[in-house]
C-alpha cells in the first residue's frame, strides 16, 4: 500500500455545486477547512461531520422557508 497523498488542487468555490459550496463555507466557519484541505473529508470525526451536515440541513430549511414566505 502506498501512503503517498495525491496532490490537491486549490478549490474554486465558483466551480462547485451549491451543496458542495455550502459544505466548504460551513467547514470554513467551523475552522475545519485547513484540516479538510490537508487530509481530506475523511479526516473529520463523526462529530465534526455531523455538525456540518446539521448546519447544512438547517440552512436549506431556512432558505426554503424564505422562499415560501416570499410567495405569500
Amino acid at each position: 500500500m502506498s501512503t503517498k497523498k495525491a496532490a490537491q488542487e486549490p478549490i474554486n468555490l465558483s466551480d462547485l455545486k451549491p451543496d458542495e459550496k455550502l459544505k466548504y463555507e460551513i467547514a470554513t466557519e467551523l475552522g475545519l477547512l485547513d484540516k479538510v484541505m490537508s487530509d481530506g473529508w475523511k479526516s473529520l470525526s463523526a462529530k465534526e461531520t455531523g455538525r456540518i451536515g446539521g448546519i447544512m440541513t438547517k440552512r436549506k430549511k431556512q432558505k426554503q422557508m424564505e422562499g415560501i414566505n416570499k410567495l405569500s
